[in-house]
């Protein structure tokens, strides 16, 4: 599923150095004539497309960023160091807006793409490049031209990693809520989801995965029943899958049946899907004791005939819901890696053609 990551950064390109007014000066040369040195260009501000990102997360946190300066001039035609250019890493994918006047500068594609956000100021000129016939000795230098300034506007049009999978009630909302900036609406009735929620997940520095909570899915709604069906399709785009079960549900349905509907909704609408790597996730633990969850947890395992990873939390208190989070990092970064290694064997092997 689609959606649209967006930040606002400020990029502030290096000043050039200024040039410096010097005049040589040596023993037994009688003639020395003016010898200052220019300053150093500034750094330029470059954007960098990097598959290690794939979320605008980080950028929420820092919004300013600098590139260094040119140095001073020096005498003896010492032209000044130049500042080092800034490289800032961002998801493949992201469309960069000048924000000030709302026009598209670039968009990046491809892994290793850079693109100048900014351009580094200009030199300053010692007082050696003023001499001339009619001035032998100048007494002027000039400054460095400032750095270019920009206010960026970053779009990524992102597909959601992890789909949340569930009845009505199941506790989604509430689960993105716990582990995201996302706030979607939370209540104790049917359909609270009336569309998809998406979620920027940071579990450390650059480690971000994107989740979407999907509208609950219903009986039926591979046949089009309820508001599932229109959502169904998007989730064979993600990665993983979180089938989320109330354990304790408030009516007193049982949750195994529930859970039941669901693989059956999956199986129906696609193999392909119902096959999707997916983790079983039992949520409100907070409502029974130790005891009972873990004849409940055993029930459920049991019925389903469940193999893969089971989670227990509350998203409500939030207990449980930081190892899973990371658990999911952790799975993300090697399907990544492995999808990495395949890539690079197709074109290896399209090359050898």
């Amino acid at each position: 599923m689609r959606f649209v990551d967006e930040a606002t950064i400020n990029v502030i390109a290096g000043d050039g150095g200024t040039g410096v007014v010097s005049f040589r000066r040596e023993k037994f040369i009688q003639f020395g004539g003016p010898d200052g040195g220019d300053g150093g260009d500034g750094g330029s501000v470059y954007l960098v497309g990097d598959h290690d990102h794939n979320t605008l997360a980080d950028f929420r946190h820092v919004r300013t960023y600098t590139a260094e300066a040119g140095k001073r001039g020096g005498g003896q035609q010492l032209t000044g160091k130049g500042g080092d250019d800034l490289f800032i890493p961002v998801p493949i994918g992201t469309l960069i807006y000048d924000e000030d006047i709302d026009e598209l500068i670039g968009d990046i594609t491809e892994n290793g793409q850079k693109i100048k956000v900014a351009q580094g100021g200009f030199h300053g000129l010692g007082n050696r490049r003023f001499k001339s016939s009619i001035n032998q000795a100048p007494r002027r230098c000039s400054p460095g031209t400032p750095g270019e300034r920009r206010n960026l506007r970053l779009e990524l049009k992102v597909l959601a990693d992890v789909g949340l999978l569930g009845l009505p009630n199941a506790g989604k909302s509430t689960f993105i809520r716990s582990v995201s900036a996302a706030r979607p609406k939370v209540a104790n009735y049917p359909f609270t989801t009336l569309f998809p929620n998406l979620g920027v997940v940071r579990v450390g520095m650059n480690q971000s995965f994107v989740i979407a909570d999907i509208p609950g899915i219903i009986e039926g709604a591979s046949e089009g029943a309820g508001l599932g069906i229109q959502f169904l399709k998007h989730l064979s785009r993600t990665q993983l899958l979180l089938h989320i079960i109330d354990i304790a549900p408030f009516d007193g349905s049982d949750p195994v049946e529930e859970a039941k509907t669901i693989v059956n909704e999956l199986d129906s609408y696609s193999h392909e899907l119902a096959e999707k790597p997916r983790w079983l996730v039992l949520n409100k633990t907070d409502l029974i004791d130790d005891e009972e969850l873990k004849e409940k947890q055993d029930a459920i395992v049991s019925q389903l005939n469940w193999k893969g990873p089971v989670y227990t939390i509350s998203a409500l208190s939030k207990k449980g819901t930081e190892k899973l989070a990371f658990d999911i990092m952790q799975q993300l970064e090697i399907d990544r890696e492995l999808e990495r290694d395949q890539q690079q064997i197709e074109e290896k092997n399209q090359e050898q053609k």
